[in-house]
């Protein structure tokens, strides 16, 4: 009668005192990263290439926008570009023409100054008449009037070539917006083929229809990318005590019950849920409740062969070896330093924080071996 009761208090305090290492929950779920595909031109959708839940590969068609009155922009917009190239070399010819012009005119006010300055001398002799020196010098002033607006016609032919004669023609100003114009409009036509981003799986194709109009703004179906996926789990604020990045974690999920996965914990969340609900609970009240709330855990799945297909929203158990045991209460501090269990539960934690230790070490030699490969890689490419 007194033997079967301390059997079951010692094994059980034995349990209360060496656990407390391992924290559970399974309010956890996979999450995987999600593409919403929308269009980037208006149209009527022509043709689509995929069915619900089937895998594509990055730059696979997923469907096509009638493209008719995008080619019709791409066609007049380069008759806008050669447009502008005729008018450019019109432009470098004008100002061809304005040097010619400028420099006739300046044997024109060599002439006008040689007729001038004869007459002048021979109307000081009596020679000649004074209306036939009045002609010369106006016929000098002409000529020098034919100068100047010749001189400046070559300026503003050579403004209107951006101040350089010799400016290649294709970096002139106006066909340069001739050339986006044209590129612009290219864009829209590549736009009218909608490809997948990324690999993964297509959802929500349902929405496409042919025939249906579409717009910039409009969601018409999502890519999940189901080769990288993570678990949520969402554990108690009492079980973070001594959990930190970097513990080990096995998994385990209800639609493999029979399959345990291996992972770590990536980052712990910096609130709970409620913080960030679109409507946070008002605790400034007077009938407040305390409850327990839950701090989100990232939790990494290790890349594995053997990993089964994940969906994302699939429902996960998820155990975290935090490397800690619980360990004796304060009020037995006195019997248990006297006796000397609390090397033993000190042996106890070092076991454990070794364990833990061990696989953090393995992950951080992995992750060097790909970072020295990776600038070994680069440094061959260079």
């Amino acid at each position: 009668m007194i033997s079967v009761p301390l059997l079951l208090v010692l094994a059980g305090s034995y349990y209360w005192v060496t656990g407390g290492r391992y924290v559970e929950t399974d309010d956890a779920y996979v999450h995987q990263d999600r593409v919403t595909v929308m269009p980037q031109v208006s149209g009527q959708i022509s043709k689509v290439d995929v069915a619900e839940n089937q895998e594509v590969g990055a730059g696979q068609v997923l469907f096509t926008i009638d493209d008719s009155a995008y080619r019709a922009a791409v066609e007049q917009a380069k008759a806008n570009l050669e447009s502008a190239r005729l008018t450019v070399e019109k432009l470098k010819a004008a100002y061809q023409q304005a040097v010619v012009d400028a420099r006739t005119t300046g044997d024109s006010v060599a002439t006008a100054q040689a007729t001038f300055d004869r007459q002048q001398a021979l109307v000081k002799h009596g020679v000649s008449s004074q209306s036939t020196f009045d002609d010369a010098r106006l016929a000098l002033q002409k000529a020098k009037g034919d100068q100047a607006s010749a001189q400046q016609a070559v300026i503003s032919a050579k403004a209107a070539l951006a101040g350089n004669p010799d400016i290649p023609t294709d970096q002139h100003p106006t066909v340069m917006q001739a050339l986006a114009a044209l590129h612009a409009a290219q864009l829209d036509l590549d736009h009218t083929v909608i490809r997948a981003s990324e690999p993964g799986v297509v959802s929500q194709t349902d929405k496409l229809q042919l025939g249906q109009y579409v717009t910039p703004s409009t969601s018409v179906m999502a890519i999940v990318e189901a080769g990288d996926s993570w678990v949520d789990a969402n554990y108690k604020e009492t079980d973070l005590t001594h959990m930190r990045p970097g513990q080990p974690v096995t998994m385990s999920f209800d639609a493999y019950p029979d399959v345990t996965v291996d992972g770590t914990v990536g980052s712990i969340g910096a609130g709970t849920g409620s913080e960030f609900a679109l409507l946070p609970a008002q605790n400034a009240t007077g009938n407040w409740v305390k409850v327990v709330q839950r701090v989100p855990v990232r939790i990494h799945i290790e890349k594995d062969a053997g990993l089964p297909a994940l969906r994302a929203g699939m429902s996960a158990d998820v155990t975290v070896d935090t490397g800690k045991v619980r360990g004796f209460p304060d009020f037995m501090q006195p019997v248990t330093q006297t006796l000397g269990l609390d090397q033993w539960i000190d042996g106890y934690d070092s076991d454990a924080t070794t364990d833990t230790a061990e696989l953090r070490q393995t992950g951080a030699t992995a992750a060097a071996r790909t970072t020295t490969g990776g600038a070994a890689g680069a440094t061959r490419s260079q």
